[in-house]
């Protein structure tokens, strides 16, 4: 790193006031922690808070846990390097929850069932071990899938503070984040996790409608546009037109969007606590808005980042520029917006705002750490073994099991080296669930002839997406001579695969009649 990069880094709005802010914040939340043990006394409130979860707090913890800090993070990279033109993503998965919502689509169902996850799913509608391969599959997915969170969250943290990047600042700051979510989560399961998620959302509203507007007064709204215009032209308002994106990463876009609020198991979660399946499809349905929001306003922070670069501090625009033989830049685009915010932000309200976004580091964390764990022990651990395992025994091993699962987190942030860009690398982790779990599901739901052989057929295909990881893709694409060899072809071409391998595995080998 040079030294124009540290000093940058350095130069930060954040004062002695902020850490204190920061610092009581934390606590309170493990005080939560401690409070709700008593409440976890069985799995079915450990994972699904009793499912006694009315509509409007439902709709609160599924924005704080899809708006986490990694999601403010990948949002605000997208739109520092793709303008504009990255709003599509926002549009589309906007427009999909609310088709969920009025339709209650894959959802409801699932609700009516009262499943506590998705593999236990798969067991009622085709049989044992179609749940154990896909518990397997979905968690080796989903735990990739948040391998870079905590890294990704320590970065914003290094950044806004001032804190030395290149030291042993971030793995400490990482060490330090971990702890703090794996003893609440540990100690209160859902029921801390819904509480901390609806006090995240809280916070970090006022905090995201501050900011922004602080934002647009100091650079102008008209100047905004007008920089974009000039840095990027037309791909930086225009998704389809050469550039960032792109015809197939529109359209692999809408797949996501639809796997982000009917499919990912994490979103899917909050429906099956939901106290009704009315209840869900009003939480679905307003949950709309907030998944809109959720990528729009750090799409727009990392525009104004982009902005603030090229026009009030040009001296550190080139840090974030790739060099003309393919040196990469300085600085990665994920430091832009933290470090746009430490010098936007005044004393107070940058320890305000870095609150509500290690809140929303917690709020993501938490439920996802608790979904992967509890997916192990639900649906591989105790299918597995010939003695039923009591309430106790489960939530046992599923505490072990946040803590290893932690623990790798920690170790995958540091070490792994791709290039992708986190949403990119997000989409592609979690494709190796989703692609084979879409056929399972809405052909499962709503098509009578599916499978187990087809099902089956159906997730190993899916496991096929693990060839979208950078170091992997750039292997085929150099192996087999690919020009143009992204991410989202692989995603793409796995749904097609895995939808007709469910499809000709249910037709070729259907189901012998029961009874």
């Amino acid at each position: 790193m040079s030294e124009l990069a540290r000093d940058a880094l350095s130069k930060t709005n954040f004062s002695t006031l902020d850490w204190v802010i920061v610092i009581l914040y934390l606590a309170i939340s493990l005080l939560i922690g401690v409070f709700v043990k008593r409440y976890a006394v069985s799995m079915t409130s450990y994972i699904g808070a009793g499912r006694r979860v009315g509509p409007w707090l439902g709709i609160a913890t599924m924005t704080g846990t899809e708006l986490g800090l990694i999601t403010v993070m990948y949002s605000a990279e997208k739109g520092f390097k793709g303008g504009f033109a990255a709003f599509h993503i926002a549009i589309i998965a906007g427009f999909v929850t609310l088709c969920i919502g009025l339709t209650g689509f894959v959802v409801v169902p699932l609700r009516k069932l009262r499943v506590l996850t998705i593999p236990e799913y798969y067991e009622k509608r085709f049989d044992r071990r179609t749940r154990i391969l896909g518990g397997v599959i979905l968690a080796f997915g989903g735990i990739l899938n948040m391998g870079l969170f905590l890294k990704v969250g320590s970065m914003f943290i290094v950044a806004i503070t001032g804190l030395p990047a290149d030291g042993l600042a971030l793995p400490l700051v990482m060490t330090a984040l971990l702890a703090l979510v794996l003893v609440y989560t540990v100690l209160g399961g859902m029921v801390s996790v819904i509480i901390t998620d609806y006090i995240q959302f809280v916070v970090l509203s006022f905090g995201i409608l501050l900011t922004t507007g602080l934002a647009i007064y100091k650079l102008g709204w008209n100047n905004i546009f007008d920089t974009v215009s000039l840095e990027m032209g037309d791909a930086g308002f225009n998704p389809l037109a050469e550039g960032t994106f792109g015809p197939s990463y529109v359209l692999w876009m809408t797949v996501t969007g639809f796997i982000g609020c009917a499919v990912w198991p994490t979103a899917v979660a909050r429906a099956l606590s939901m106290e009704s399946t009315h209840a869900v499809k009003q939480q679905y349905t307003w949950s709309s808005i907030s998944f809109t929001i959720r990528f729009l306003i750090p799409y727009f922070w990392g525009i104004c980042a982009l902005v603030f670069f090229a026009t009030a501090a040009q001296d550190l625009q080139p840090l974030f520029a790739e060099s003309e033989d393919g040196t990469p830049p300085d600085l990665p685009a994920l430091y832009a917006m933290p470090l746009f915010l430490g010098r936007l932000l005044p004393a107070g309200l940058i320890g305000l705002v870095s609150a509500a976004m290690i809140a929303a580091f917690m709020s993501t964390h938490d439920s996802y750490l608790l979904c992967w764990s509890s997916v192990i022990t639900q649906d591989v651990v105790a299918p597995l073994r010939r003695e039923p395992m009591t309430s106790q025994q489960r939530i046992k091993l599923t505490r072990v099991l946040i803590v290893a699962i932690g623990i790798f987190v920690w170790a995958w942030g540091l070490f792994y080296d791709g290039g992708d860009d986190i949403w990119d690398y997000m989409a592609i982790t979690g494709a190796i669930y989703f692609t084979g779990a879409i056929p399972l599901l809405v052909g499962g739901i709503y098509w009578r002839r599916g499978s187990c052989v087809g099902a089956k057929l159906s997730l190993i295909a899916g496991c096929t997406a693990v060839v979208g990881l950078e170091p992997l893709r750039v292997g085929v694409q150099n192996a087999l001579g690919l020009a143009d060899f992204t991410s989202a072809h692989v995603g793409l071409a796995t749904v097609s695969a895995s939808t007709l391998a469910f499809i000709g595995g249910s037709l070729l080998f259907p189901d012998k009649p029961k009874g």
